[in-house]
């Protein structure tokens, strides 16, 4: 069923962009587990298991207790996986989920870009005739930046080009090329931007059959893995530097005489 999933995504433009949607929403799920989600329950959007739900403030209705999906998970104890059960968010009741979002001109959109240009593997540049927000050049190996550009225009971009620069590695990577990695950067970009609240355009998918033509479905696997990985380890800081820290209560020191 997930190799059937996977196939379906990477071959259907429309279940590609579903796909992008689903992971920008669930950016610690893998690929997989969001194949399997759009397999069995196609209306699915925000997901989680019955523990994910209870530290959101959320619990499973009682009505829909018998009515979850089933994704992999790693094994408890020794190794492999098991299967657990996850419920999408309208099957669910409690406090209201409020993702991260990133503002025009906010403190947390400047915290975000910042982290975002940490991951260039490159030079970064300032170049203010550049046509457009951000640009990497393969040959030069350096990444241009024109600052002209409004917030909302230069975190999608920007996140391309890092995207670019990293599938890049400064040359390491034989078989890159800017075309055949277009597709890759973009979802890279596409799904940061829907993890937080970013508007941008879904990424041109008339040729995504031809892209994947050829490949098993691991190797389709692989390819999405990928993607979901540099946008999880970018998300992730971005996420850690605009999140407030926790405060803990702790009691005071007693006096004793």
């Amino acid at each position: 069923m997930q190799d059937a999933g996977v196939t379906e995504i990477t071959t259907n433009p429309e279940a590609y962009a579903r796909y992008l949607e689903m992971q920008g929403d669930n950016p610690t799920y893998s690929p997989g587990n969001i194949a399997l989600t759009m397999l069995q329950n196609p209306e699915a959007t925000l997901i989680g298991t019955k523990e994910r739900w209870k530290t959101l403030g959320r619990s499973v209705l009682d009505a829909e207790a018998g009515n979850g999906v089933k994704i992999f998970t790693r094994a408890s104890f020794g190794k492999g996986y098991s299967l657990v059960d996850v419920f999408d968010v309208k099957q669910t009741h409690g406090r209201e989920v409020k993702p991260p979002t990133l503002a025009e001109d906010s403190k947390e959109m400047e915290t975000a870009l910042t982290t975002l240009l940490n991951y260039a593997v490159v030079p970064v540049v300032v170049d203010g005739e550049l046509n457009g927000p951000a640009l990497y050049d393969e040959q030069k190996m350096e990444l241009a930046i024109n600052p002209d550009y409004p917030d909302s225009e230069a975190f999608p971009a920007i996140a391309t080009e890092i995207a670019h620069c990293r599938f890049h590695a400064k040359g390491a990577n034989p078989a890159y090329t800017r075309e055949e990695s277009e597709l890759d950067a973009q979802s890279v970009s596409y799904i940061l931007c829907k993890r937080f609240g970013v508007q941008r355009d879904l990424p041109d998918l008339s040729d995504l059959s031809n892209l994947y033509d050829g490949w098993t479905p691991q190797e389709r696997r692989q390819a999405l893995d990928s993607i979901q990985n540099m946008e999880k380890q970018i998300g992730g800081s971005i996420e850690r530097g605009i999140t407030p820290p926790q405060r803990s209560r702790t009691a005071p020191n007693r006096i004793t005489r």
